[in-house]
């Protein structure tokens, strides 16, 4: 007889406005403080621009006008977290700007609860799940769900980003 135990999965949690979401920590490689951000000609405004990180450019988003929030005045707190997403088969990097980045938890199957279908202030096929710290509600997000649409201005970005990088060197 085997006893299958399931690893906890870790998350790293981070706030926008009054919410606290989390990414899975595999899909994070580092957490930044903000830094000059050159914005790119023609994105759209989620889209702030792109970050020197050792020699690579990378765009940059605005995680609080990505999911609709109103603009907000960056802080001391305002940190990005750089990010792989798989889109369409590839690793894409990109860094999303959050208000706060808190810390990894380990949640583990059983205290993930599928997302509300209705009353969610976000949309549910960005949502992974819902998960509780204490009496806080954490959103799991999906984060290659959530760029799923914008692969081709995150291609676009990327590309003037390398061009930036290269004509500065």
């Amino acid at each position: 007889m085997s006893i299958e135990s399931k690893e906890p999965t870790q998350y790293i949690t981070f706030k926008l406005g009054d919410e606290i979401f989390a990414i899975n920590v595999s899909q994070v490689r580092e957490v930044l403080d903000l830094t000059k951000i050159t914005r790119v000609p023609t994105a759209p405004p989620y889209m702030r621009g792109v970050v020197n990180v050792r020699g690579a450019a990378i765009p940059v988003v605005d995680l609080r006008l990505k999911f609709g929030l109103p603009q907000a005045e960056n802080t001391v707190n305002s940190r990005i977290l750089v990010l792989e997403l798989e889109l369409d088969g590839e690793t894409c990097v990109l860094g999303g700007i959050a208000d706060s980045v808190h810390e990894v938890i380990e949640l583990e199957e059983d205290q993930v609860k599928a997302p509300p279908s209705i009353a969610m202030r976000w949309r549910s096929e960005f949502i992974r799940g819902m998960g509780k710290r204490d009496e806080q509600f954490i959103i799991l997000l999906d984060i290659d769900a959530v760029f799923a649409c914008d692969e081709a201005i995150i291609a676009d970005a990327a590309k003037e980003a390398r061009q930036l990088a290269s004509a500065t060197e």
